[in-house]
C-alpha cells in the first residue's frame, strides 16, 4: 500500500468511526464493546492490507487485558501475536510483541525483564524505520526508572523529545507534561511550578496530556490545598490511595496518611483476590484443555510408536537383505578379481618360467646328447666341465622351483606363526655362513657388522628370516663384480624396530624403480639367471613377521641397499 492509499483510507468515514468506537470502549474499559470494535477494526485494516495498522490493534486487545490485569491471558495473546509475526516473517513488526512482553514483565513487577524489552524494542524500531513511534517506548523506561534514576530519566526524556520533535509533534506536549512530573519526585519544586505553569498554558490553548490529572494534585498539594489534592487523587487510576498517603504525610498528618494506606491495601487485597481467583479459573481451565490434548495426544502417541515400530521391522529387514546382498556381491566381486589375479600369475609364470627354464634345459638336453653319443671320447678334463655345467643349470632349475614352491605357500598362508626368541647376532651369522657354503661366494667377500649386543634377542621365526635374508643375499650376489664384489650386513635398532640392512658394490637401482622391483617376475637385468621373484618373496614373508623390506633410496652408492625392518614390541635382551 502506498503512502497516499494510507492516507486515504485513514481518512474515510468509515474507517474513523471504527477507531473512535474502539477508543471510546478501550478508555470506558467496557470489555463486550472492546473486543466487538476491535476485531471490526482489524478486519477492515486487514482488507486495507495495512499490516502494521492491524498488529497494533492485536497489542491494544493485549493492554486492554494488562489494564484489567488479566495478565495470563494477556501473555497467552502476547505469545500468540509473536508466533504469528515468525510464521509470517514480519520482521519489521515484530518489535510489537517484544513490547508487549515488556508490559507484561512491568504489569508482573519485573522491572529487570521489562527493560530488557523496552530497550530491544526501541532496537527493532530503529533498525525498521519507525522513529516516529519510538518516543512512547522510551516514556516506558522513564515509567520504570523515574522513581530511582531521577537523572537517567531526566536523559531518556530528552531523547523521546527530540524524536517527537523530529517525527511526532502531537507527543511533545505530553512528553514536556512528564518532565514536570518528573521534577515533582526530584523535589525540585521551582522547576515543577515553572512547568506546570506552561502545562496550564497548553491546556487552554486545547492541549491534553495523560499525566495532567496528576500534576493538578501535587500542585495543590504543593500550595498548600492538602484537601483538594487528596480528592483529586480519589479520581486517578493510578493507585489513589498511595498518593493520598504521600500527599497526606508531606502534610504532616500522619494518622490520615496511615488510614488512606490501609484502605489501599485493604482494596488492593480485595482486588487481588478477584484477579486471583480470575487466575485460577483460568488455570483450571488450561488445566482441562491440556489434560484433553494429553488424552488425545497419549492415543495418537501409541499408535505413533506401533506404526514407527513396523517401519522400523520393515527397513531393518530392508537393510538386512540389501547389505546381504552387497556383502555377497563384494564377495563375489572379490572372487572374481581373485580369479582375474590367478590368471594374470598364471600367463606371467608359464611366460617367465618357460622363458628362463628353456635355457639350463637346452644346455642339460645338449650336454646329455654329447655324453651318450658313440663316438665321443673327451678328455677327463672336458666332462668334468660338463657335469660341472649340468649341475649348475640343475641348481637353477631347482632354485626356480623352490622360488615358485615358496611364493605360494606365502601367499595361500594364514595359520599363525610360531615365533621364538633367537639371539639375533648369532642368528645372522649363522645364515650369512650358510649362505656362503651353499652358493660360490669366492669372488665375494661378505661382511657381517653389527651394533647390537651378542645378548639381543629377537622374537620371531628363524627359517622365515633365513628366506626374507637369502633372497637379499642371492640378489647382492648376482649383481656384485666378479672381482671384487663385496657385501656387507648391519644390523642396529631404532625406536621401535630391528633394522638388517644388505648393502652390495654392485651397479645400483634408479630410486624411481624402487617399488618396481618388488613386483613378481620383474628382473631389471634380462640377462641374469632367475626369474624375478627373489625380492617380492623377501617382502611377502617380512611382512608375515610385521615388518617390511624397502631399497633405501637414500643410499648414495655405490651399489644398493636393502633394509629389512622388524618390529621390537615382542623383543627382549636376555642376560647371562
Amino acid at each position: 500500500m502506498t503512502a497516499k492509499d494510507l492516507k486515504d483510507y485513514k481518512e474515510s468515514t468509515e474507517y474513523l468511526t471504527l477507531r473512535d468506537s474502539m477508543s471510546h470502549a478501550f478508555n470506558d474499559g467496557d470489555s463486550a464493546r472492546f473486543f466487538r470494535a476491535v476485531h471490526q477494526l482489524e478486519g477492515y485494516l486487514l482488507k486495507q492490507d495495512d499490516a502494521h495498522a492491524y498488529y497494533t490493534q492485536r497489542c491494544n486487545e493485549i493492554v486492554f487485558m494488562l489494564n484489567r490485569e488479566r495478565i495470563l491471558e494477556a501473555y497467552k495473546m502476547a505469545s500468540q501475536l509473536s508466533r504469528e509475526l515468525t510464521e509470517k516473517k514480519l520482521d519489521r513488526e515484530m518489535y510489537m510483541a517484544v513490547n508487549m512482553m515488556g508490559h507484561i514483565y512491568r504489569v508482573s513487577g519485573n522491572k529487570e525483564k521489562a527493560k530488557e524489552c523496552f530497550w530491544e524494542v526501541i532496537r527493532r524500531m530503529h533498525q525498521a524505520g519507525y522513529v516516529e513511534s519510538m518516543p512512547p517506548i522510551y516514556m516506558n523506561l522513564v515509567s520504570i526508572i523515574m522513581k530511582e534514576d531521577h537523572e537517567h530519566a531526566l536523559e531518556l526524556i530528552d531523547k523521546a523529545l527530540e524524536l517527537a520533535q523530529q517525527s511526532s509533534p502531537e507527543r511533545v506536549f505530553d512528553i514536556e507534561t512528564r518532565r514536570t512530573l518528573l521534577y515533582h519526585y526530584f523535589g525540585d519544586k521551582e522547576r515543577f511550578l515553572e512547568g506546570y505553569k506552561k502545562y496550564r498554558e497548553g491546556v487552554a490553548q486545547g492541549k491534553s496530556s495523560v499525566h495532567g490529572h496528576v500534576l493538578d494534585i501535587y500542585y495543590q498539594a504543593l500550595i498548600g490545598n492538602t484537601d483538594e489534592a487528596v480528592r483529586l487523587a480519589e479520581q486517578t487510576n493510578d493507585d489513589p490511595y498511595e498518593t493520598q498517603a504521600e500527599i497526606l504525610a508531606d502534610a504532616g498528618r500522619w494518622q490520615e496518611a496511615y488510614n488512606a494506606l490501609k484502605r489501599g491495601a485493604l482494596e488492593s487485597d480485595s482486588i487481588n483476590s478477584v484477579i486471583l481467583a480470575g487466575s485460577m479459573q483460568d488455570i483450571q481451565n488450561e488445566l482441562r484443555v491440556y489434560e484433553a490434548r494429553r488424552q488425545s495426544g497419549r492415543l495418537w502417541f501409541y499408535g505413533l510408536i506401533i506404526v514407527t515400530v513396523l517401519l522400523l521391522a520393515f527397513v531393518m529387514a530392508l537393510i538386512y537383505i540389501v547389505q546381504s546382498r552387497r556383502r555377497h556381491l563384494r564377495e563375489l566381486s572379490k572372487a572374481y578379481q581373485r580369479v582375474l589375479e590367478a590368471d594374470q600369475m598364471k600367463t606371467d609364470f608359464i611366460r617367465n618360467v618357460s622363458h628362463e627354464v628353456r635355457t639350463p634345459l637346452n644346455i642339460i638336453s645338449g650336454f646329455a646328447q654329447v655324453l651318450a653319443a658313440p663316438d665321443y671320447n673327451g678328455t677327463q678334463e672336458e666332462r668334468k666341465h660338463i657335469a660341472e655345467t649340468v649341475m649348475h643349470n640343475t641348481e637353477i632349475i631347482t632354485k626356480m622351483i623352490n622360488e615358485v614352491l615358496e611364493m605360494g605357500r606365502n601367499d595361500q598362508a594364514d595359520a599363525p606363526i610360531e615365533k621364538e626368541h633367537l639371539r639375533c647376532n648369532e642368528m645372522l651369522r649363522r645364515m650369512i655362513n650358510t649362505f656362503c657354503e651353499q652358493a660360490d661366494c669366492s669372488n665375494s667377500l661378505v661382511e657381517y657388522v653389527s651394533q647390537l649386543p651378542d645378548d639381543f634377542t629377537i622374537y620371531s621365526h628363524e627359517r622365515m628370516l633365513q628366506s626374507v635374508l637369502g633372497a637379499l643375499l642371492e640378489n647382492a650376489k648376482e649383481n656384485v663384480p666378479s672381482e671384487g664384489g663385496h657385501i656387507f650386513v648391519r644390523t642396529k635398532t631404532d625406536n621401535s624396530h630391528l633394522l638388517i640392512a644388505v648393502q652390495d658394490n654392485g651397479p645400483g637401482i634408479d630410486p624411481k624403480q624402487s617399488e618396481i622391483i618388488f613386483e613378481r617376475f620383474v628382473k631389471l637385468d634380462t640377462f641374469k639367471e632367475g626369474i624375478g621373484l627373489g625380492l617380492p618373496i623377501s617382502r611377502t614373508i617380512a611382512r608375515r613377521l610385521g615388518g617390511n623390506v624397502h631399497l633405501d633410496t637414500t643410499f648414495p652408492g655405490p651399489g644398493a641397499r636393502f633394509i629389512v625392518t622388524l618390529p621390537l614390541r615382542e623383543t627382549i635382551t636376555t642376560t647371562n
